[in-house]
């Protein structure tokens, strides 16, 4: 196979359709053939069920010091939104390449792949590795078992690199985010008899007003940290299904809801909170109206916080690489937490602004592509 340059693989990489609810097995197996092309082997890490996985890849030196280059290979639906061309096929326009994943994030994939041929030849002292995973757009699924493998397998890095879109800037922190599904399972009966059945929508309704409550309490005494906007922990109701007719009682409802706290707020104490209430007073309350009633919370997507480690040597090598100066934090979620859970120290930054992604004429700039090639240019040199 033969080496293309960032334009070419931004293509290659954009005509894979791999939004999460398909697989991106193409996507992967195309970069593991061209890596083992050039004498690398990666690292595969499947699902359970086969159909999508993560690619893990390093050059250099089997030593510790190097700096991980983290991107998600997923993207978001696009059905529903008006483009204005094929959003699978990159369209240049204005100095602006359109596609589907050109911000969010495979740009940031294809500067590091187009790189191959100068890190090859850099004689690195320290290693550079290739981190791309699978569904981080439906709650960081793939990266999960990727840094269980890392932490087992890999020698401790000086930097992980997460590629979203940052406008090249440096983010040290991020909130994080746990998503729930609340399950009703009430009793059937007719409207006209309340007393016989329990109404699922309704107990729904209540649950709901008390993570209403525990939002307004975090927002008037919870944890404040003044780097983000909203400075609290917040929370939102989300999709609800639930009944089946006016007239009948509902004998099951469900719906999901998130909360996104800031970096030093106490996840678990929130959680503890509500189910608490869920099973110590709301199901005890209709099991003793009818046994067989019943609620559960499912936390099924986990988003650690990215906390910011100000004045460390991580942080300092990220400002050198983006040549800035100062860092700041984003409003929006990474995998940086995940590695900062096995003590990976971490950094956002990448090529293209998050105002662009997940909608349709989704685009990166010319110049922001330029920007992430001289970053990685830099890492080159620091490592060489």
């Amino acid at each position: 196979m033969g080496h293309m340059n960032t334009r070419q693989w931004i293509e290659k990489l954009v005509g894979f359709n791999t939004v999460s609810s398909q697989s991106n097995l193409e996507l992967i197996d195309y970069i593991a053939a061209y890596l083992k092309a050039n004498d690398i082997e990666p690292i595969v890490i499947y699902n359970d069920e086969k159909t999508k996985a993560n690619l893990f890849a390093s050059i250099g030196p089997d030593i510790a010091g190097g700096v991980v280059l983290s991107g998600h290979t997923d993207v978001v639906p696009v059905e529903g939104q008006n483009w204005s061309s094929d959003p699978f096929t990159v369209r240049e326009a204005d100095g602006m390449l359109f596609g589907r994943g050109t911000a969010d994030m495979k740009s940031f994939i294809a500067i590091a792949l187009a790189a191959l041929p100068k890190i090859k030849a850099a004689n690195l002292t320290r290693p550079i590795h290739f981190a791309f995973s699978y569904d981080e757009e439906v709650g960081c699924l793939g990266v999960q078992s990727m840094v269980r493998h890392m932490a087992d397998h890999l020698a401790p890095p000086r930097l992980v690199v997460v590629g979203e879109p940052t406008m090249m800037q440096v983010a040290t922190a991020h909130k994080g985010q746990h998503v729930s599904k609340t399950r009703i399972w009430g009793r059937e009966a007719h409207s006209s008899r309340p007393d016989d059945g329990v109404n699922a929508v309704a107990i729904a309704a209540e649950l709901i007003q008390f993570i209403t409550q525990m939002a307004e309490e975090t927002k008037t005494n919870g944890v404040k940290d003044s780097a983000f906007d909203p400075p609290y922990t917040s929370f939102n109701i989300g999709p609800i299904t639930g009944g089946s007719a006016f007239n009948i009682i509902s004998n099951y409802c469900e719906f999901d809801w998130e909360f996104r706290p800031v970096p030093n707020d106490d996840a678990n104490s929130i959680l503890d909170k509500y189910n608490k209430y869920l099973k110590g007073v709301v199901e005890i309350k209709i099991k003793e109206k009818f046994p067989e009633c019943h609620v559960e919370n499912e936390v099924w997507a986990y988003l650690p916080p990215l906390k910011a480690e100000p004045g460390s040597d991580g942080e300092a090598l990220a400002l050198k690489l983006a040549n800035k100066n100062d860092t700041t934090v984003v409003a929006f979620g990474t995998e940086g937490g995940h590695f900062q859970s096995i003590d990976y120290p971490v950094a956002v930054c990448g090529p293209g602004d998050i105002a662009q992604a997940h909608k349709p004429d989704e685009f990166i700039t010319l110049d922001q592509i330029k920007a992430g090639e001289k970053f990685i240019d830099r890492l080159i040199e620091v490592l060489s």
